[in-house]
């Protein structure tokens, strides 16, 4: 059967080798022969359906991650075993995954990549077991993993083993959990148990009209609670991008989001045993930063663009964001300083006052212990009026996912610093990294507000009564708001008490924090003997 003549199910019928004993030349020829059949996949016409659905065929996405020519595929002629229900009659070459390693950027870097014109891309035996060693020589080598993941779930035809290896995966994903960086890249359907590796690992990426990840689908939905919902609505990019928060990355075509993907590698280092890469920086690092001044309004109740403030300090203004459209009230992502990955959390007052809440903590906690496991010293800013309040945010746990980042922080043993831009009030402001859980330093503008609450809210609670009896209490309240706020609230008080080490002019703001972090790049935190932490989950 020639490769053209593959249906589009179960892909190419892969050739059997000769039973008679030919010269090496024979032999090599015959190789030559197989190897362009494990290429080739199932044909032409499982390739044009591939590619009406907007999707790439999986050597065209490979060929996109790695640096030219430098993949090496490993078992590209493993075929399953199973038989029954027609198996016995199709059992192509690679069974629907290639697996193998190759350099990104000069680095070496793992991959598996699903082949949906193979079996729909679905895990099977032979399929897992793949993985399972990709996987294990992914973390022996202290190399990152890539998943270019395209499959339909467990091979319904091979029972009880397809799932077994879904839980070989799993495993994996966690023993190799902030040891390798880890990166799911979303490409096709993905469902049921399947959704729980992608959600293991350390970034997910999502292509915007194909990909889609749910528990049950919309047929389940609907025969269960009645309830009619799409593919996309149900668990599409945009979905998971802002309303779930399971996707961290979503793009629109293939190209694009595996070009970021490289991107991102670019950022990470191999291991946890290295630090990220650096590189040479042409943005000077004592660059003034000037224009702060104008960016960041001195009255506390006005907003602004906290980006903008990011794309000021950081080198060339270039800030790569994880989870952009969710919780946007809290900016997490990497960036470089004089050349040096750093990861940068900061309240953003453009959206909800940058107010902490269930899902904002949630994200910065997660991103927080993403840089803390790869070595990336972390850059909080903060401008925080404190958590939200009402009863759907406690009923939800508030209590339990702010502890989350405040876990976090406490935890990590990366150098961290502060820099406090204007308001910073009650426990929000403990928990964005203070002195008091351990940040290293701590800077300050000289527009910082830092107090249990503000100067309102703090009046109205101290001086109720004197108030209330005042013969005129709006005089009597302006009087003792201006009270508190010149003596618990001058921008000077917390740096009088050592709890912040220094107040800067905002236009040395890039030139101090790249001293900092110069000066904390051999910190040494030793761990406490102990298995691991109870994080509040």
């Amino acid at each position: 059967m020639t490769v053209t003549e593959a249906d589009d199910i179960g892909g190419t019928e892969a050739p059997e080798a000769t039973t008679t004993p030919p010269d090496l030349r024979a032999r090599v020829a015959e190789l030559t022969q197989f190897a362009e059949a494990a290429r080739q996949g199932p044909g032409l016409r499982a390739t044009e359906a591939q590619w009406a659905k907007g999707k790439l065929t999986v050597r065209e996405r490979i060929d996109l991650l790695f640096d030219e020519g430098t993949f090496r595929e490993i078992e590209r002629f493993r075929r399953h075993r199973a038989s029954g229900f027609g198996l016995e009659a199709r059992r192509p070459y690679t069974d629907g995954v290639v697996t193998g390693w190759g350099l990104v950027h000069g680095r070496k870097v793992f991959v598996y990549a699903h082949d949906f014109r193979i079996f729909g891309g679905s895990l099977g035996e032979a399929h897992a077991e793949k993985i399972h060693k990709l996987m294990d020589l992914a973390e022996s080598a202290g190399a990152p993993l890539v998943a270019l993941s395209d499959g339909a779930g467990a091979r319904i035809q091979e029972g009880v083993t397809a799932l077994a290896g879904y839980g070989g995966i799993f495993r994996r994903n966690v023993q190799a959990s902030g040891v390798i960086p880890q990166i799911s890249v979303m490409l096709g359907p993905c469902a049921g148990g399947a959704t729980y590796s992608p959600s293991l690992t350390d970034f997910v990426f999502m292509v915007e009209g194909t990909a889609q990840m749910y528990i049950t689908g919309p047929d389940v939905v609907q025969s269960v609670t009645g309830e009619q919902i799409s593919h996309e609505d149900l668990g599409g990019a945009r979905v998971h991008a802002s309303v779930s928060g399971a996707s961290g990355f979503v793009y629109d075509d293939e190209k694009e989001c595996i070009e970021e993907v490289r991107y991102l590698l670019s950022l990470l280092p191999q291991n946890n045993r290295e630090l990220p890469p650096a590189v040479h920086a042409d943005d000077p690092a004592d660059r003034r930063n000037d224009a702060l001044v104008d960016l960041v309004p001195a009255d506390p109740n006005r907003s602004y663009d906290m980006r903008a403030v990011i794309e000021e300090i950081v080198d060339d203004g270039d800030l790569f964001e994880v989870h952009a459209s969710w919780a946007t009230n809290i900016i997490c992502g990497f960036a470089r300083m004089d050349g040096h990955v750093v990861g940068i959390v900061a309240n953003q007052p453009a959206v909800l006052a940058g107010v902490l809440d269930i899902h904002s903590s949630e994200k910065a906690a997660r991103f927080v212990q993403v840089c803390d496991a790869f070595n990336i010293p972390l850059l909080t800013l903060v401008d925080v009026p404190g958590f939200m309040p009402g009863k759907e945010q406690e009923h939800g746990g508030i209590i339990r996912h702010g502890a989350k980042l405040l876990h976090a922080y406490c935890a990590a043993t990366v150098p961290r610093i502060q820099l406090i831009v204007r308001k910073a009030y009650g426990g929000a402001y403990i928990v964005m990294d203070s002195r008091s859980i351990g940040s290293d330093l701590s800077f300050a503008w000289p527009t910082n507000e830092i107090a249990v609450m503000g100067a309102d809210g703090a009046a109205n609670v101290v001086f109720r009564r004197e108030i209330a009896a005042a013969p005129d209490p709006e005089v009597a309240r302006e009087q003792r708001i201006k009270e508190y706020r010149e003596e618990l609230m001058h921008p000077y008080y917390a740096a009088e008490r050592g709890l912040v080490d220094d107040v800067i002019d905002p236009a040395l703001t890039r030139s101090t924090l790249i001293d900092a972090l110069e000066m904390l790049r051999t910190k040494h935190a030793p761990l406490p003997a102990r298995k691991h932490g109870n994080p509040p989950v």
